[in-house]
């Protein structure tokens, strides 16, 4: 491994969104476990969904073997289909999606998103939002392994060349091929500032209480 040192990191917990699949191929599993590895390296905590399978499991194991902390937040309702044997770490199994959501952006310094399916995109998408919001001011980043973001990150540049999305706010996205690199990246990270609104308007103790799914 590149890092050598896990003293004056600028994160303590790190919030890490991926798939309850490994996906066709091995780079994405090496890819979790590397990703786990600069963690436990750098003595980051980790928190993430609570499923003991696929990327979710490879990462949430290699972290807590290393030693660190993990807290796995999952609805209740997900418990039987993503958790398989004994869990990893802490586990908080918490009422819906808005909860798990909102408890484990309140747990985290950082949010890194490894290739994952439309839940892990939802997430991410949702951390930008609230970035570009005022909700938060922490860094996002893609772990962009074997270019498996890249249609993704070409839908927010023309979201800024059709003029849906501003030029500024597009920085809120870092991207980088390695855990390495983009947690290099997301250490030199600047805030983003030209919130929808202010951030001091937002009570972040209150994401606690973000709406709950209605029964329809």
């Amino acid at each position: 491994m590149e890092s050598n040192s896990n003293s004056g990191n600028k994160f303590k917990k790190i919030c890490v969104f991926c798939g309850s699949h490994p996906g066709h191929r091995q780079v994405f599993s090496d890819a979790a476990i590397d990703l786990g590895n600069e963690l436990v390296n750098r003595n980051i905590s980790l928190v993430y969904g609570g499923g003991s399978v696929g990327l979710m499991g490879l990462i949430s194991q290699r972290v807590y073997d290393g030693g660190c902390h993990v807290l796995g937040v999952i609805p209740k309702a997900l418990v039987p289909i993503e958790i398989s044997g004994e869990t990893v770490g802490d586990v908080k199994i918490v009422s819906d999606m808005h909860e798990r959501k909102a408890l484990m952006a309140q747990e985290s310094e950082a949010f890194v998103a490894l290739p994952g399916g439309y839940g892990t995109m939802e997430e991410l998408l949702e951390m930008i939002t609230w970035a570009q919001l005022g909700i938060h001011k922490k860094p996002i980043g893609l772990l962009n392994v074997d270019g498996y973001y890249d249609p993704l990150l070409t839908l927010f540049d023309k979201g800024v060349q059709e003029g849906f999305i501003k030029p500024v706010a597009r920085h809120i996205v870092l991207s980088a091929p390695t855990a390495y690199e983009l947690l290099e990246k997301m250490e030199q990270f600047v805030p983003f500032n030209d919130h929808v609104a202010p951030h001091e308007s937002w009570q972040m103790e209150q994401l606690g209480n973000y709406p709950k799914e209605r029964n329809t």
